[in-house]
């Protein structure tokens, strides 16, 4: 391609809306065009690495046995009623784009394809014989995102690889995930790209397992907890670890205690002289079920430790039964104001005991009548612990449970997992930090789908059985910007050989100079027809414009047809390692294929 005659146009300056550098590289580089909040046209030079990364998607997919297919956008709501999740993506999450038709149905442009693909096995699969089955399609997803940001990272429009598989049972669905995860990582190694699997929470999507896979950046909105022997990983969502151990309460006699202007943990501990590990803290949550039930949770968890929201959030999943509910729509700590819908008086906020009263909820039908009481396994051993005594300006100390409190039957694990803790494979280990894009997600569903939509087979010994299923996912333009967040420097993008959008670039310095002009179009068309990717900057502009564009632009290798003509020989600049050298004009060819094979298998 001829850049004269490309739609290729270039910003010198980095756009408003861009805040991370792979945004900015983008935008100023002529790759995307921002066309509404979240919305971003895809020009040509863009198309080509997403069809390039799309081409080793599916290279890697139908590798291991799956079969491509292409998918409705528009879904229609029952499908989604059938499992649950309507409510959930429209309401709760709030993410799917929901409309009518002229006919009055509902419908909704698909953020995922679990209810399609399952209805699509419920009318197609009938025996075990036709099992396992693996369905992929790569084609654009739609999410109403609240705070769309990031450029492709988190747009409102996107494209993205998912794959369903349909098996037997849970041994057969483990096969498949483990044939998913070694092609993940095929991917994304013949992507270019560092990577780092990790253990995730299944979210909306549900399921038993999933994992996800980071590429680390410091711009990525996902922080990843590791231990350096490389055994464990995980998003600080689903991380778990080892809290520090406690230290002994000083205050062994059971009492009450003014302690003014301690609402919060530090300044109790202050207050008190004691460590927060002996400290019982009562969170109070308010949550709103999709019965109408609105549920208020009181969380009892060690002073030092913070509540991992999303632990909590799939506990009260867990509970939705309780409260004739499938779902929950809301979820947060309630401020005075909020209280007042609920409350029969003010609480004491910052000073609440474990035995707060089930008498202070207001009598309604949509108010559960009593508190859920939830209790952290950082509490249960605690002794002589202090804690809130219902009372502003008071707390008790020398405080058991058993004794003077009663801990709750419903103990999970709600702590958030920090820096600086100790692993629980290996108290040796500790858990480090880093900064990853999620580009992709792989989930063991089971039975979720199939049970809820009816989706089942017939097993060899003739019996009905729900079909045993997992899903997986990769973003496809998102991984290409993480490329980009990844690699790129001051001047512009730095693309991996594998995905960049051509392989080689010809720049000619100075367009009067017939022998640099001839030169370089002999050049262009050799290249191209070895099977190298290459353009011809042959625009009417400055030298300096050219070789600032092509850095930019992020070509893997740029050829100068400029002074050492005169010798026979061209310039070849290495974008990654800015590395120049002089090449004799008959081995140009031979050299790019050599450095290009060895770039693709460092990639």
């Amino acid at each position: 391609m001829r850049l004269s005659q490309q739609l290729f146009v270039t910003l010198r300056e980095d756009p408003a809306e861009a805040e991370i550098p792979s945004h900015k590289c983008l935008v100023r580089a002529g790759y995307i065009r921002r066309i509404g909040s979240g919305i971003y046209a895809y020009l040509p030079l863009m198309w080509r690495v997403l069809q390039k990364v799309s081409q080793i998607v599916r290279e890697e997919m139908n590798k291991a046995g799956a079969q491509e297919c292409l998918l409705p956008q528009l879904q229609p709501a029952e499908l989604w009623q059938e499992s649950g999740r309507w409510d959930t993506y429209t309401k709760a999450e709030g993410i799917m784009f929901a409309l009518t038709d002229r006919q009055k149905r509902e419908l909704g442009l698909g953020p995922t394809h679990e209810e399609v693909i399952t209805a699509v096995a419920r009318d197609l699969i009938r025996s075990y014989r036709q099992l396992p089955v693996n369905l992929y399609q790569i084609q654009t997803k739609f999410r109403d995102e609240i705070r769309p940001r990031f450029g492709l990272m988190r747009g409102r429009e996107f494209i993205m690889k998912d794959a369903y598989s349909f098996n037997l049972d849970e041994e057969c669905l483990k096969k498949t995930y483990q044939a998913m995860d070694i092609a993940y990582r095929n991917i994304f190694r013949r992507c270019g790209l560092a990577f780092r699997a990790v253990e995730a929470d299944s979210g909306a999507i549900g399921g038993s397992a999933s994992q996800e896979f980071m590429v680390l950046a410091d711009a990525g909105e996902d922080e990843v907890l590791f231990t350096a022997d490389e055994k464990y990983a995980a998003n600080v969502e689903k991380a778990v670890s080892l809290p520090a151990d406690k230290v002994a309460s000083p205050l062994k006699k059971l009492a009450k205690k003014e302690t003014p202007n301690t609402n919060t943990i530090e300044s109790l501990a202050k207050f008190l002289d004691c460590s927060a590990t002996a400290i019982v803290k009562n969170v109070l949550y308010e949550v709103v079920y999709d019965s109408g039930i609105t549920v208020l949770v009181l969380l009892h968890i060690r002073g030092d430790q913070e509540v991992n929201e999303v632990k909590l959030q799939n506990e009260l999943v867990r509970q939705a039964s309780r409260y004739n509910a499938k779902t929950i729509l809301a979820l947060k700590i309630p401020d005075a104001a909020a209280q007042q819908k609920w409350a029969t008086k003010p609480l004491p906020l910052g000073y609440i005991a474990p035995d707060l009263e089930d008498n202070l909820l207001k009598k309604a039908s949509d108010i559960a009548p009593k508190f859920l009481r939830i209790a952290d396994h950082t509490v249960t051993d605690l002794e002589n612990f202090i804690t809130g005594a219902n009372e502003t300006g008071f707390h008790v100390v020398g405080a058991n449970w058993g004794k003077d409190f009663i801990l709750p039957e419903l103990i999970v694990d709600l702590r958030k997992a920090q820096v600086g803790d100790r692993a629980i494979h290996d108290p040796n280990q500790t858990l480090q930090s880093a900064r990853g894009i999620e580009v992709g997600h792989i989930f063991q569903l089971g039975y979720k789908y199939s049970q809820a939509m009816n989706a089942f087979y017939t097993n060899e010994a003739g019996e009905s059985t729900p079909i045993c299923m997992g899903c997986y996912g990769i973003g496809v333009s998102r991984l290409a910007q993480a490329a980009v967040e990844q690699s790129y420097d001051k001047d512009g993008i730095i693309w991996p050989v594998a995905i960049a959008p051509y392989q080689a670039i010809v720049v000619i310095p100075n367009l009067a100079d017939p022998d640099q002009v001839k030169t370089a179009e002999s050049l262009y068309n050799e290249l191209n027809q070895a099977g190298i990717e290459t353009l011809l900057d042959d625009r009417d502009e400055r030298a300096g414009v050219k070789f600032k564009d092509a850095d930019l632009i992020g070509i893997p290798y740029r050829i100068v047809t400029g002074k050492s003509l005169k010798s026979g020989k061209v310039e070849l600049v290495e974008r990654a390692s800015k590395k120049a050298s002089e090449v004799a004009i008959n081995e140009v060819v031979s050299y790019l294929k050599t450095a290009i094979s060895k770039g693709k298998a460092s990639d």
